[in-house]
């Protein structure tokens, strides 16, 4: 086996979380904070909204740091994608598989692209109800990580790790919301989609 394929198969998630603890460490005694949500903050600002919108008036050198860690991991996105993928299906619960095939969504054996397991019958530039949806998702996502100050993984890491309360407020509201869009409204949003 190469070092290549070693390192393409699907790793135990302890390293996973054995690294993101290692990097939340590392950024606590730098007197960073572990998230991404902010690097928007930084974009708006470098289009330069701080000119008009005093929210956006930061010291840009401040954040380089940031935007090369938010640059690393898009360029770690594209190395695997193009280099490191498994034709491995994900390994989720077979109870996961039954709820997702009663809601129409078939669990593959394989992928022989390569591209991963991305429910793509929902979510393809074919399917104009999956874009409309994945675009106001990703607004929610958006304005709920600005509106809460900081997105799941600056408040569930950075700010449980520094003890904080709101971060732990905010976390069980994550985990609410989750529940609740899983359970409630997602059954009966897949069908709009399928």
């Amino acid at each position: 086996m190469t070092i290549l394929e070693w390192i393409s198969q699907p790793w135990h998630w302890a390293v996973g979380g054995l690294a993101i603890a290692l990097l939340s460490v590392a950024m606590t005694l730098m007197g960073r904070k572990f998230g991404v949500s902010s690097s928007f903050k930084v974009l708006c600002s470098w289009a330069g909204a701080g000119k008009k919108i005093p929210y956006f008036d930061i010291n840009l050198k401040d954040n380089r740091w940031l935007m090369t860690f938010v640059a690393g991991g898009v360029l770690g996105a594209i190395i695997s994608v193009h280099y490191l993928r498994s034709p491995e299906p994900v390994a989720i619960s077979q109870s996961t598989i039954d709820y997702l095939a009663g809601l129409g969504i078939a669990y593959p054996e394989s992928d022989e692209s390569g591209l991963g397991f991305v429910p793509t019958v929902l979510f393809n530039f074919a399917n104009w109800k999956g874009v409309v949806f994945a675009l106001i998702g990703g607004f929610f996502v958006g304005f709920g990580a600005r509106y809460g100050e900081g997105c799941t993984s600056g408040h569930a890491i950075t700010g449980l790790s520094h003890l904080s309360l709101p971060s732990l407020i905010t976390v069980i509201g994550f985990f609410i919301g989750g529940l609740f869009m899983t359970w409630v409204v997602l059954p009966y949003l897949l069908p709009l989609l399928l």
